[in-house]
């Protein structure tokens, strides 16, 4: 017991006093894993599924909207309450933390039960809500049906995921993720393939994978004495409570959530175009997701640390951690957004090498992204994930709802009229800027509000 407590003493005192360039590669390195492989079996899923023809590939853009609302409603419980844990501990009120687990788990997994239940019994109407034109619907519908059962596992699993990160014990969540991811990919060709399922076939795979991980989580997080653990017994919400695991966490369901508004739009949008523009624009997005993917790992290994230091009044830390940290991505963003350039036909071909309208949308839609996507860095970093971090709900949220929301869309419902499928194509480099712009006033106040609470600490 001595021994476990010494590693938690460790762990904290690491955050606290370790230097920036090392704890946080520490720390990110596994999430990077578990968002890549996450990233991954997604694009193994668009791979596979666009080997069965156009409209099967469009199914799977269609269907990865509802997904996203999944995994917003996931990442607001996970994150709204990881950060809450990680200030808890900062603060010295472990037993309060311990209650928190238990309330987003059991909490996550009543809603995916309700997602569950409500979207097999509309399943018909949903897709076409969701954009899907009558070609695409039946592969939609397939899809779909597998994934709104494993709607309570999967949003378990992305809470657990984040529970463990906000506790220093990201190595944990990356080998439930990762076995999950691993599983995704082996089993997709089998089932779609080898057992003639079709997309209904890619869905069964993700959801049997989604169960393994949650298997996984659930173990890591009972079996381990350093993690906290999640029991029935625990489970004592208030009001008060959900409201701060909401308020913390409402940027993270404004990104996704919003995110997933804009693709429906833009899949309803992109109809009189065809399938061959849904599938374009499908595939660009999960290419974007993969390269986005690493860079939001490199920042949940960075989020622990932040909301431990601002707990524990290291304000100074908290500001190098995010410079630090904008910089490290950026970089990375300028050397991807310079080889994907080169490459970006090349990428599109490998879904779809056969229909070369979706090469020419894709290609195009693609190099435009890249040119912007550098400025990702400051946006994520120090708009979104430092002032959701250490509390700043309402900030972070107009951050992240900005890009791919109240900015995209009115950008979507100005261009595509006049522009037609080059709207579709230009308008998130255009959020992209504007994006940007906004992430650096709000970095550049909470920054003075950091400098604000050192001075009073002082005095």
């Amino acid at each position: 017991m001595k021994e476990q407590q010494k590693k938690k003493q460790d762990q904290y005192y690491e955050m606290a006093n370790a230097p920036i360039s090392k704890i946080i590669p520490k720390l990110a390195v596994p999430t990077i894993i578990s968002m890549l492989v996450t990233s991954i079996y997604n694009m193994a899923d668009t791979f596979f599924v666009s080997q069965l023809g156009t409209s099967a590939s469009g199914a799977v853009g269609i269907i990865f909207s509802a997904m996203a609302i999944i995994q917003a409603l996931a990442f607001m419980i996970g994150m709204g309450t990881g950060n809450f844990i990680a200030r808890m501990i900062g603060a010295g009120n472990r037993k309060l933390a311990e209650e928190l687990a238990s309330i987003a788990f059991f909490t996550g997994f009543g809603v995916g039960l309700v997602i569950a239940v409500i979207g097999n019994a509309n399943i018909g109407q949903l897709v076409r809500m969701l954009g899907s034109t009558e070609t695409i619907a039946p592969y939609a519908e397939a899809y779909a049906s597998y994934i709104f059962v494993a709607a309570p596992f999967m949003i378990c699993s992305f809470i657990m995921n984040n529970l463990l990160r906000f506790q220093g014990k990201a190595l944990f969540a990356m080998v439930g993720i990762t076995t999950g991811g691993v599983l995704n990919m082996v089993l997709d060709p089998i089932f779609i393939f080898g057992l003639d399922m079709g997309t209904a076939g890619a869905a069964l795979a993700t959801g049997l994978s989604q169960f393994i991980s949650f298997c996984i989580l659930l173990f890591m997080c009972n079996s381990r004495e350093e993690c906290i653990s999640i029991h029935p017994k625990k489970f004592k919400p208030t009001l008060a409570i959900y409201g701060e695991i909401i308020h913390g966490g409402l940027p993270s369901l404004g990104r996704q959530g919003i995110a997933s508004i804009a693709t429906i739009i833009m899949n309803t949008m992109a109809q009189p175009y065809g399938d061959a523009a849904i599938a374009a624009m499908s595939i660009v997005n999960r290419f974007m997701m993969f390269v986005g993917s690493a860079m939001i790992g490199f920042g949940q290994g960075y989020q622990p640390v932040c909301s431990y230091c601002f707990g524990a009044r290291l304000y100074d830390r908290v500001k190098k951690a995010c410079v630090y940290c904008v910089k490290v991505s950026t970089i990375f963003l300028l050397a991807v957004s310079a080889i994907g350039l080169i490459f970006s036909g090349n990428i599109i071909q490998m879904f779809r090498k056969d229909d070369l309208e979706v090469i020419r949308i894709g290609t195009l839609a693609l190099r435009l992204q890249l040119l912007t996507m550098p400025l990702q860095g400051l946006v994520v970093m120090g708009g979104n994930m430092t002032p959701q971090s250490i509390g700043y709900g309402i900030r972070a949220t107009i951050v992240s709802t900005a890009r791919q929301g109240w900015l995209l869309i009115p950008i979507l419902l100005c261009t595509v009229p006049v522009f037609g499928v080059l709207g579709i194509q230009m308008a998130q480099p255009i959020a992209d800027v504007g994006t940007f712009i906004l992430a650096a006033v709000v970095t550049k106040g909470i920054f003075k509000d950091l400098d604000r609470k050192k001075a009073e600490m002082s005095l």
